[in-house]
């Protein structure tokens, strides 16, 4: 299976950090390597912050949304699209001996 492209709208689960395991959505790109997400916090616990694109695993569930939308946007296109609940459970992340590696 072709792995899903970093997009716009596109739903991940954060893989790193304090939030892994919660999805995110992608609401803007920054470069080839950050993305702005957004959980939005109220639904799933994410914050909107910048992210390493290696921390995210990037699902194939997308939703429409205007570059940069607002969380107020996001958590509507969730709503419409009837992902609310597929937002809110949480993934166990296995830890990757690659994730434990200090750099």
């Amino acid at each position: 299976m072709p792995v899903p492209a970093i997009e716009v709208g596109r739903i991940c689960v954060k893989i790193a950090g304090r939030e892994a395991g919660r999805k995110c959505v992608i609401v803007d790109i920054i470069d080839e390597n950050f993305v702005l997400i957004t959980g939005p916090k109220s639904l799933t616990g994410v914050k909107r912050r910048r992210c390493n694109i290696n921390h995210l695993e990037v699902l194939d569930k997308k939703i429409e949304i205007p570059k940069g939308a607002s969380d107020e946007e996001v958590l509507k296109a969730i709503e419409q699209a009837g992902l609310t609940e597929f937002m809110k459970e949480r993934i166990k992340v296995k830890l990757t001996p690659a994730l434990l590696v200090k750099r």
